[in-house]
């Protein structure tokens, strides 16, 4: 009959309440203790219904396990042991507890039925989840006991973020970065109790201007929403703001001091070739998980200088094909971010041309405990260590302190380097025919070796020169009338993140190891994790 089943589970749940009234002692259990919370401090034991189930469930420090309740076995049916396996998980991937109550409009009340643990779950391709576990039991003292536990386990994960700044650029690909925020973002965010501050950006430099007088006082980190160049803005703007901080002058820096807070990516931009590189996949829910896991990693930053003054803070840089690809973009910003990605390319490759420069290098030759104290930021750069320079024509030159993976480059941009490993790699195109430069670029979007080419050179770094010395006829630039056509009127174009910056002289890009942190987890990381 279903009222006496009804009463039964009655009985079986007020029975978990006496049972945890002798929890932290081990009482006896319908079934037998678990074996792995046995190392570990049991906080509390009781019944509830999981999965439509009565179970058997001890919350520990570090896990929460349940059992089914066992019963009892007939003879010889082994099926009886599957179905009581015991099943778990770990707390530090639980960013949220509710009670779980049913609310009924008619008579203005709600029920209580149990608490809603909310889960960060690990999916294929790096992908995160968040997912839910119910535990349902009616009576208020029992939940209420195991509701303000798990609020204060939760509590003492104090590397997550309570209060964030929020920086959303509306431009960003195809207008797309609020609604992402807002269906997406945001309500993960409200659920996981992260207070925020959101600040629509209005036009370029707008983050950077509003960090330098913002009040950042009380907030655990700031997120951007955008593309790869708010990021960089974002990122720039953090990192100046810590050398003000610090008393250092902001035009000329050498040895600059870690940004105070970690900076979050959601990806709303057409590439996001930073998200990509710090999690493997451009994914709003994986990078907001992240956020509120509090998960970090301190990453490696360059500073682009010329003349001696600072540029700006950067994680890569494209010379030459790579900065006036972007150049032609930015003309063409009134068609649409595929339209006018396709037709810079194709525009650049069709007026191909070498831009005659001068590039010096310090290599890095190191050992490996060396390059672990390099990493580590406890070891600089050997100013009596022998530069290399190479002249001549060029197509491309390529200086980036992370992989720079995306779409079109599944293996990276530079491959050969890491977030952090204390290095830069310096990839260099050589003057060669236009059919064998197209190669070299479809080799990106493949598993082949994009650096297997004659005209191609790659080396590891530290710092990097880049001086152009003349134009394609063979004239000084300092004596031109009128800059070379491959030139903006400032300058030549340079894509630093995605974002257009022009110079007309020598470009220093120097490796700063560790100077900011993100939130996410590099690929090796995720891939090395053991998740449930």
């Amino acid at each position: 009959m279903p009222g006496s089943r009804s009463r039964r589970r009655v009985s079986a749940l007020e029975g978990g309440l006496e049972e945890e009234a002798s929890a932290c002692t081990a009482a006896p259990s319908p079934s037998p203790q678990p074996t792995q919370a046995s190392a570990e401090q049991i906080l509390l034991r009781g019944i509830f219904e999981i999965r439509r189930g009565s179970c058997d469930v001890v919350l520990s420090e570090r896990a929460l396990r349940w059992r089914p309740i066992r019963p009892e076995r007939p003879d010889g049916d082994s099926k009886f042991d599957l179905l009581c396996k015991e099943e778990s998980i770990e707390l530090k991937d639980v960013f949220s507890v509710k009670l779980k109550r049913r609310c009924s409009a008619k008579h203005r009340s709600s029920t209580l039925l149990g608490i809603t643990l909310f889960i960060c779950l690990k999916k294929k391709q790096n992908k995160l989840k968040d997912s839910t576990l119910d535990l349902i039991n009616l009576s208020e003292d029992h939940c209420e006991i195991w509701f303000r536990q798990f609020k204060k386990i939760l509590a003492g994960f104090s590397n997550r973020p309570k209060s964030l700044k929020i920086l959303l650029n509306p431009q960003s690909h195809k207008k797309e970065a609020a609604q992402v925020y807002s269906e997406k973002v945001e309500p993960l965010l409200k659920l996981a109790g992260i207070t925020t501050d959101v600040t629509i950006t209005e036009y370029k430099g707008h983050a950077l201007s509003l960090l330098k007088e913002c009040d950042l006082q009380g907030f655990d980190g700031v997120v951007c929403v955008g593309g790869d160049g708010s990021a960089s803005e974002v990122a720039h703007a953090l990192l100046l703001r810590a050398q003000e901080s610090a008393g250092m002058e902001t035009d000329r820096i050498l040895t600059p001091v870690r940004a105070q807070l970690p900076l979050g990516f959601i990806p709303a931009g057409s590439s996001n070739i930073l998200a990509h590189s710090l999690h493997g996949v451009p994914h709003v829910v994986t990078a907001t998980l992240h956020i509120i896991m509090g998960h970090t990693q301190l990453v490696d930053v360059c500073t682009f200088s010329s003349t001696g003054k600072l540029l700006r803070f950067g994680f890569s840089a494209m010379f030459g094909f790579g900065g006036r690809t972007l150049a032609l973009a930015e003309k063409h910003r009134w068609m649409s971010p595929n339209q006018r990605r396709d037709f810079a390319v194709i525009e650049a490759l069709a007026k191909l041309k070498p831009e005659y420069c001068e590039i010096s290098f310090l290599p890095l030759q190191s050992s490996q405990e060396e390059q672990e104290m390099r990493t580590q930021g406890l070891l600089k750069s050997d100013c009596d260590e022998p530069w290399r320079v190479v002249q001549g024509e060029f197509l491309n030159v390529s200086i980036m302190a992370i992989p720079c993976l995306c779409a079109a480059a599944p293996q990276g941009l530079a491959p050969n380097t890491r977030l952090n490993n204390g290095s830069m790699a310096l990839i260099i195109a050589q003057n060669t025919s236009r059919p064998e430069f197209i190669k070299h670029l479809k080799r990106y979007g493949t598993v082949k070796n994009q650096f297997n080419f004659p005209f191609v050179e790659t080396y590891t770094v530290d710092e990097v020169k880049v001086h152009p010395r003349k134009n394609t006829h063979g004239s000084n630039l300092e004596e031109e009338a009128e800059p070379p056509k491959a030139t903006s009127e400032n300058g030549f174009p340079w894509n630093v993140d995605g974002d257009l910056m022009t110079v007309a002289s020598e470009v220093h890009v120097r490796l700063h190891p560790r100077l900011i942190s993100l939130y996410g987890r590099s690929v090796e990381e995720m891939n090395d994790s053991q998740v449930t």
